[in-house]
C-alpha cells in the first residue's frame, strides 16, 4: 500500500493540479467573455447616443420643415392677392399696346395730312 500512496498522492497532486489550471482557465475565460460583453455594451451605449443625436437632429429638421410650410402658405395667399392687381395691369397693359397702335395709326394720318398741308399751301403759294 506504501507504493500506491505515493501514485495515488501523485495522481491527487496532478488532479489538484488540473482542478487549478481549469479553474484558472474558466476565470480567463470568464474574464474575456466579460470583456466582450462590456465592449458590446460599450458600442450598444454608443450606438444608443449616435441614434438620440440623430433623432434629435431630424426633430430639428422637421421643425425647420414646418415653419417653412407655414411661410410658403403665407406666400401663397399673398400671391393669390396678388392675382387681381396682376390681371389688371395685364389689362391695362393691353390697352397701353392698343392705345399705342391708334397713336401709331393718327401720327401717320397726321404726317399724311402735313404732307397734303404743305402740298396744298406750296401749289397755293405758287399761283400766286
Amino acid at each position: 500500500m506504501a507504493s500506491s500512496n505515493p501514485a495515488v498522492a501523485e495522481a491527487a497532486g496532478q488532479r489538484d493540479e488540473l482542478a487549478e489550471s481549469l479553474a484558472e482557465l474558466f476565470t480567463n475565460v470568464s474574464v474575456m467573455v466579460r470583456g466582450e460583453l462590456q465592449g458590446t455594451n460599450n458600442q450598444l451605449a454608443l450606438l444608443e447616443k449616435m441614434n438620440d443625436r440623430v433623432a434629435q437632429e431630424y426633430s430639428n429638421y422637421g421643425d425647420v420643415a414646418a415653419g417653412l410650410r407655414v411661410f410658403v402658405e403665407q406666400l401663397n395667399e399673398k400671391t393669390r392677392g396678388f392675382d387681381e392687381y396682376v390681371s389688371q395691369i395685364d389689362a391695362i397693359d393691353q390697352q397701353v399696346t392698343e392705345f399705342e397702335a391708334v397713336v401709331s395709326m393718327l401720327d401717320k394720318h397726321v404726317a399724311l395730312l402735313e404732307k397734303k398741308v404743305k402740298s396744298a399751301y406750296h401749289i397755293s403759294s405758287s399761283t400766286q
